[in-house]
């Protein structure tokens, strides 16, 4: 390659081909073969038959209505939370902001059974505190409010973090003039913060709205068993009604979640177009407010919060799992472990599921640390617009709903591989393929602003006493990435180890993930035993996440989502 194409740096042969065939096979290839798909579905007429279909319209309208007003409860949540623990004087904002993060760590399906807990005339929390309602009372989660609710619950961390991010860059010394000019605080709130902000806000509600449309472990827990489909749960439902046109219509449904993401995005660029959002003065740390006699009171709203959309939840979850059967009253007579001892020690299924989601999980981690170490190292040595490509072509197939790169896959592999003639469909090989494809992008970000954050003259100066690539990836370079590099693998594997959107329509017996186990045993009537598998994954979800924040001193900006 010739130099100047990597900053000057003498780079080995291979280092690009190998990070072109990378992006080419996990990103460029399933995606294309996606869109293939989907045009030729259009050319013969394929669209004609699923367009007539009401079902389409129904689960169109379901997904917009979900998304949109579950993205209007990310926004409330996630802007609340923001805001007083960035600008006020709140006390413990560190355990706060952890805590807030728990939802969107929390697998989706865990968060809609955890709820099911809580609430209707079943919930064996509200019986064991005489306070549920009677039996043959609706369950009021299974509705589009529900739905609507839990989505914005489990996103409204998205918000959280892209406008925390634009408040820790707001103007102190902006704010400061203003505040000795005479300007109280709700004007310098009103007239400086919030339109500084907006960016923040815009890109928060983007990126919920778009996590929203994508979303299938809600929609499946909770409007299934209410016959409420959303555009991911009918291609879950045409799936498992295989027939002649199966392929394309779920090529052309796919396209659709894909388009509607990109509207999302879309809309968000609109908003902010027009704007000049350039800040200038000194950044990084907050103007903190003084709450004086209302910062008790702030306080104690922002624990009820978290209450209400995480500790009584996983109450629930623990009082289920603790039942004998769902529905029966928790008491000290019928509280049993038989729950957890069934999923750990005699369901054969469960166990297979550990298995699964734990070796995918690593495989998935140190197999993505082997490639986005060489690709880390590339896009900071790059010049601009090569490491752009590179990470956007990396950013893609996480930024998608999981169910369009899962169809992607399964018209990818569900004939016979060329040459070999060895089908991977069905196998574990199509999860990990799908996986590794889905968090290239979680892993790259960390091990690249590692590599950004680096001194280019280090590097030279081995180069220049003769140490080869290696050398300098082996006793250089490595050692400083290293940290960045182990939180990579952490968050790889805490997301891939809780995944269901991709695994739900990849799996099969013999393959079934932690996620696909949960949804399963419930679908199947044995609520206690997935409440049971469910509170050991936020278990684990927890012991991840601790590792995190006691790693985090060590780590790139950015890198811990919670962290500023």
């Amino acid at each position: 390659m010739p130099r100047h194409a990597f900053g000057g740096s003498s780079q080995p042969r291979w280092l690009f081909p190998f990070i072109l065939v990378s992006l080419f096979l996990l990103s460029v290839l399933p995606l294309g073969r996606l869109a293939v798909t989907g045009i030729l579905s259009l050319i013969r007429g394929g669209g004609d038959g699923l367009l007539s279909d009401p079902a389409l319209w129904t689960a169109l309208w379901n997904t917009l209505t979900t998304s949109f007003f579950g993205m209007l409860v990310s926004v409330l949540l996630g802007g609340v939370f923001a805001i007083l623990l960035t600008l006020f004087d709140i006390r413990g904002r560190g355990i706060l902001g952890f805590l807030f993060m728990l939802p969107m760590m929390i697998p989706p399906q865990v968060t809609a059974l955890s709820w099911i807990g809580l609430t209707g005339p079943s919930s064996t929390l509200l019986k064991a505190v005489g306070m549920a309602p009677p039996l043959g009372s609706p369950q009021p989660l299974y509705s589009l409010g529900g739905l609507a609710l839990l989505l914005g619950v489990q996103n409204a961390p998205l918000v959280y973090l892209s406008l925390r991010a634009g408040l820790l860059a707001l103007p102190r010394d902006g704010i400061e003039a203003a505040r000795l000019s005479g300007a109280s605080a709700l004007q310098v709130m009103r007239d400086i913060i919030l339109p500084l902000t907006l960016p923040g806000f815009a890109a928060g509600a983007a990126m919920a709205f778009v996590s929203n449309v994508g979303n299938f472990g809600i929609p499946a827990i909770l409007g299934i068993p209410a016959s409420i489909y959303t555009l991911t749960t009918l291609i879950y439902a045409k799936f498992a009604s295989f027939g002649a046109n199966t392929f394309g219509d779920i090529s052309l449904l796919s396209g659709l979640i894909a388009l509607l993401s990109i509207a999302g995005l879309l809309v968000e660029e609109r908003v902010l177009s027009g704007r000049d959002y350039r800040i200038i003065g000194l950044s990084g740390r907050t103007a903190v407010f003084q709450l004086k006699a209302w910062r008790v009171a702030s306080e104690i709203l922002l624990w009820l919060v978290l209450m209400a959309i995480l500790v009584m939840p996983f109450a629930a979850l623990v009082a289920s799992s603790l039942a004998p059967a769902y529905g029966v009253p928790l008491t000290l007579k019928t509280a049993t472990t038989l729950a957890y001892q069934e999923v750990i020690l005699r369901q054969a299924v469960t166990r297979t599921a550990f298995a699964n989601s734990i070796g995918l999980s690593l495989a998935t981690a140190f197999g993505l640390l082997l490639i986005t170490v060489l690709m880390g190292y590339m896009v900071a040595r790059s010049r601009r617009r090569l490491a752009a490509v590179i990470s956007a072509l990396a950013d893609i197939p996480y930024a998608l709903p999981g169910i369009v790169l899962a169809v992607a896959c399964i018209l990818l592999f569900a004939a016979p591989l060329p040459l070999i003639g060895v089908s991977i469909y069905g196998t574990l090989w199509i999860l990990l393929f799908a996986y590794l494809s889905s968090f290239l992008a979680v892993s790259l970000r960390p091990i690249a602003s590692a590599f950004r954050q680096l001194d280019p003259s280090l590097e030279e100066a081995a180069r220049l006493a003769g140490a080869g690539f290696g050398r300098r990836m082996r006793d250089i370079l490595g050692p400083l990435v290293a940290p960045a590099a182990g939180a990579a693998v952490i968050l790889v594997f805490l997301i891939a180890c809780n995944e269901l959107t991709v695994s739900a329509l990849l799996w099969s017996a013999g393959t079934q993930t932690l996620g696909v186990a949960i949804y399963n045993l419930d679908d199947s009537g044995s609520f206690n035993l997935a409440s049971a598998l469910s509170v050991l994954v936020v278990a684990m979800v927890v012991v991840m996440m601790v590792l995190l924040e006691l790693m985090a001193n060590r780590l790139p900006k950015g890198v811990v989502p919670w962290r500023s």
